[in-house]
């Protein structure tokens, strides 16, 4: 917390000068911005700072209640002249923004710069940023709506009543901890589907290979696989074989992501594997496009549907717990090289699930080499899966580069388990 009142004063001014920067920049570019730029602001900050000083100051909390109800009548005054001079366009914006800046300069002075700070640049962005958000909520159908709410009900209806205990005797089933991770799963690939829907379904071939890999890499790679099949495929098959290696680049720090916020000791097991194949696959990615015999960047629509639906959760979560008991069965009955078999069935369709099931395994009995290799086979049986959809519906321009690529990430994932 800063202590010094010249340096809590020059944070609150930054703050002003911060968000009267942006108004004064869309002023100059004709916007209608009411009530005033960047010296403006500059002054409802330090007004902010100045009541709250003062109130510190004689331990009169009024002080900074009564400047608050003046700043207030202040901008309210001079929305109203703005609407009469404009009564056709009569948004509260920078209004709105006079009055955060106000709130936020006194909330420097009263002890909580680096949040004052954090709320200042969270609005800057929201000013400057209207037409992406704009963009974004009017490409939001319905059913994106719907998909918001229903993750939201799950996060805050249906886990806090489920039971936190064991079920069965081999400790597999948690209601609770089985769902918290399903909310996990979705909350990650709804975040990617927002991503892809803000930057359009359009885009070039490397950022949907980016973007659509963290919703789904297998919908990515069917997608330009198919696409390789059209006319002009085969011209287009280094584009196309780079986005979908780009997709599973995404995927192996998606596993990473998962396995470091469930079981940290084994995410650090596997950072050097995940490391080597996500730069590999990266690099193989810049080998297939700077050898494309393509002029201009292509554009590839993969249609992502929504990830996040109360049924796909809960066959999620039947998968998940399927994956899980069977492991844990195995634990208790099988040897370990058997958990190598289940990793690799589970790791054909879904990853995910042996990703969450081997980071309970390895947090439950300490096997984190076992559970490491599973994870491993899990995402190498579902790397041949995909080039196996490559092989039946691609091209054979396609299918060369990306049974090379398989190649290259089956050998980097076994020598990367090799330098440990």
């Amino acid at each position: 917390m800063t202590e010094h009142p010249f340096v809590q004063f020059a944070i609150a001014l930054f703050i002003g000068a911060l968000i009267g920067l942006e108004r004064e920049k869309k002023k100059a570019a004709g916007g209608k911005l009411g009530i005033g730029g960047i010296r403006t602001f500059l002054l409802f900050a330090e007004a902010g700072a100045i009541a709250a000083w003062l109130a510190l100051k004689f331990q009169a909390p009024v002080i900074f209640v009564g400047a608050g109800a003046i700043v207030t009548a202040m901008v309210v005054v001079g929305y109203r002249e703005d609407v009469r001079q404009h009564p056709t366009d009569y948004g509260l914006t920078t209004e709105m923004a006079a009055l955060v800046v106000f709130l936020l300069g006194g909330m420097v002075l009263y002890g909580y710069a680096e949040v004052a700070v954090g709320l200042a640049i969270a609005t800057l962005a929201a000013l400057a940023w209207k037409e992406p958000l704009h963009a974004f909520i009017h490409g939001l159908d319905t059913d994106d709506i719907f998909a918001g709410l229903k993750l939201l009900i799950a996060t805050f209806i249906v886990l806090p009543v489920l039971p936190n205990r064991v079920l069965d005797p081999w400790g597999a089933l948690n209601p609770y901890k089985i769902w918290l991770l399903v909310v996990l799963i979705s909350a990650l690939s709804l975040v990617g589907y927002a991503a892809a829907r803000w930057m359009g379904e359009r885009k070039g071939i490397a950022l949907t290979g980016l973007v659509g890999g963290v919703v789904s890499s297998t919908a990515v790679t069917l997608a330009f696989t198919r696409r390789s099949r059209e006319p002009g495929g085969d011209a287009m098959s280094g584009p196309l074989a780079s986005g979908i290696v780009l997709a599973w680049a995404v995927m192996f720090a998606r596993v990473g992501v998962i396995v470091a916020a469930v079981n940290q000791p084994l995410a650090w097991h596997l950072a050097t594997p995940l490391a080597v194949l996500t730069l590999a696959s990266l690099a193989l990615a810049w080998a297939f496009a700077r050898h494309a015999h393509v002029a201009h960047p292509q554009r590839v629509a993969v249609p992502l549907k929504n990830p996040f639906s109360l049924t796909s959760a809960i066959h999620f979560a039947l998968l998940f717990t399927g994956v899980l008991l069977i492991v844990k069965l195995g634990e208790h009955y099988l040897p370990a090289s058997a958990l190598y078999v289940v990793a690799t069935v589970a790791g054909l369709t879904d990853v995910d699930a042996i990703t969450l099931s081997m980071s309970d395994y390895a947090r439950a009995t300490g096997a984190v080499a076992t559970a490491a290799a599973a994870i491993a086979i899990g995402w190498v049986a579902n790397t041949a899966f995909k080039c196996g959809i490559v092989a039946m519906l691609g091209s054979r321009a396609l299918l060369r580069r990306i049974a090379t690529a398989t190649a290259v990430l089956v050998m980097a994932t076994i020598g990367s388990f090799f330098m440990r």
